[in-house]
């Protein structure tokens, strides 16, 4: 789970990943979310409109908005679609040949393990690290493998703080749920945890003077104990299966998410 992964980090590592500009992300607890939950979410996106449409209100889902529930930069140029790998340098192609196929859990165990005693380490583990935060949260994939479009940020790591990450991870939202209301997927993956984050604090806080607000970002305002209570109260107002409140694991293990899926009802 993610939140373990940053707990076992060395001090060395997770500042890389601070300067990476992904610290927020250390403020997600390990939490099980009802796979129901994600999936009425999911119901409730209204594609074409970028819009959560739900009981309290109805939100906009803007780049800006994951920015700051998440605390990712959610300014600047979007990465591309895809590498086009004609195009790419030959160190460059070297690289994508060294990533191409790998599972989570190769991508993980590497992750862990690599040192960061000097420049090439550190700079190979930016890009094993954003390579790992696609693969476990942000986009999850059906065969547990890296996709081409989890490769796109690691060929510009010069300004990769300076990308727009909210935008990134909106899209990978817009994806997942297409595919999954056209039924290509079943399951309901991490990405959604960053909209169900929004739909609490933005309906928690929506009546709330702007200097009354939480700070940013919003994650780090809610405890596990309270995303508990909220799930618990989420489930038990607006569906009727709480007996298994707490059978959906919100993050990706180094376990195939399609087999969790499989077991729990996943995510």
């Amino acid at each position: 789970m993610l939140n373990e992964k940053f707990r076992n980090m060395s001090e060395e590592k997770k500042t890389i990943v601070r300067d990476l500009g992904f610290g927020g992300l250390m403020h997600i607890p390990p939490l099980r979310v009802h796979h129901q939950l994600l999936r009425e979410l999911a119901n409730n996106f209204k594609l074409g409109e970028n819009r959560l449409k739900t009981g309290y209100d109805s939100f906009k889902i803007r780049q800006k908005i994951i920015g700051d529930a998440l605390g990712i930069n959610a300014s600047g140029d979007l990465f591309p679609q895809k590498v086009n790998y004609k195009k790419l340098s030959e160190d460059d192609k070297e690289i994508f040949r060294r990533f191409q196929g790998k599972t989570l859990k190769s991508l993980t165990d590497e992750m862990m393990d690599i040192g960061v005693g000097n420049e090439h380490d550190r700079l190979m583990f930016k890009r094993i690290f954003i390579l790992y935060i696609q693969m476990a949260f942000f986009l999850p994939t059906t065969i547990n493998k890296i996709s081409p479009v989890h490769l796109t940020p690691i060929f510009d790591m010069d300004t990769i703080t300076e990308r727009n990450w909210g935008g990134h991870v909106l899209s990978f939202i817009i994806k997942g749920i297409t595919d999954y209301k056209k039924e290509k997927k079943k399951a309901i993956d991490g990405y959604l945890f960053a909209l169900m984050i929004i739909y609490f604090h933005l309906s928690k806080n929506k009546d709330k003077k702007r200097v009354e607000r939480p700070p940013k970002p919003w994650i780090a305002n809610w405890s596990k104990e309270q995303l508990v209570e909220r799930m618990r109260a989420e489930i038990e107002e607006n569906m009727s299966d709480s007996s298994t409140f707490e059978s959906e694991t919100q993050e990706d293990s180094e376990d195939s998410p399609r087999k969790e899926s499989s077991k729990k009802g996943k995510k």
